[in-house]
């Protein structure tokens, strides 16, 4: 039998500044069609109340997002929706790779960090990197999309970036985190959507229990330098949740 984690002690990730939240709360809402091409937002102080953000952070959010070319504020008329055509193709929002939607679109990602441990790189496994890589760690997490429990995650990436590296040290958002603290940022990956189980370790907070047949997506993912840098599976609720991908 398997020696599962406390649950009770499940560890929060570290949480992006409440600006960079919102812009991609934001970013999220208008790539699920909230917020149409052309479309104002509304007036900053009725968007902020309704963010329960205050007015200065709402700004730095739009600002973000501006700069990426998905909005464009006009002065004395407002914040616009930019077409999809406009938007900086270097930009990156940081949840740019994160397919999972609520029902109704979009949702703000959240998570709860199970464990983290270093191992030696299982066989089946791929290998990271330039060459053999003999040690990686194993992240395990649960997801969330505005509080709604909707995946959990195993997540394997190379140690070769930072030899120790705690479970404390961790963000929400994995990607801004490789980018940040590890060096390298994820430009490509591939996904592979299956049927699967609920493995043994998930959490009572994730609904649906362990070994029932749920939608498993797999996940190779690749830095900017050409090197495959992530592996990861993810078990969806999709009584909660889908896996969205758009091409425009």
């Amino acid at each position: 039998m398997p020696v599962l984690p406390n649950f009770a002690q499940l560890t929060p990730a570290k949480t992006l500044p409440l600006f960079l939240r919102l812009a991609e709360l934001l970013a999220r809402g208008i790539g699920a069609g909230h917020y149409q091409v052309g479309q104002r937002l509304p007036p900053e102080a009725e968007l902020a109340v309704s963010l329960n953000a205050s007015v200065g952070t709402l700004r730095k959010a739009l600002a973000i997002l501006e700069s990426r070319g998905m909005l464009e504020r006009k002065q004395g008329s407002g914040t616009y929706v930019c077409d999809r055509k406009q938007v900086d193709p270097s930009a990156r929002n940081i949840y740019e790779f994160f397919r999972l939607e609520l029902e109704g679109g979009g949702g703000l990602p959240s998570a709860l960090l199970i464990d983290l441990k270093k191992v030696k790189r299982p066989s089946d496994i791929p290998t990271f990197g330039n060459g053999p890589s003999p040690f990686c760690y194993r992240l395990r997490r649960l997801r969330f999309l505005d509080k709604l429990p909707v995946a959990v995650e195993e997540i394997w990436f190379d140690a070769r970036h930072r030899e120790t590296l705690s479970i404390e040290q961790l963000d929400e958002a994995l990607y801004h985190f490789y980018e940040a603290e590890l060096g390298f940022w994820i430009a490509n990956a591939e996904d592979r959507l299956k049927i699967g189980k609920v493995p043994d370790w998930s959490p009572p907070q994730f609904k649906l229990k362990s070994g029932e047949s749920c939608c498993k997506i797999e996940r190779k993912a690749w830095s900017s330098s050409g090197f495959l840098e992530e592996f990861s599976s993810t078990w969806v609720d999709s009584r909660l949740a889908h896996y969205m991908a758009r091409w425009s």
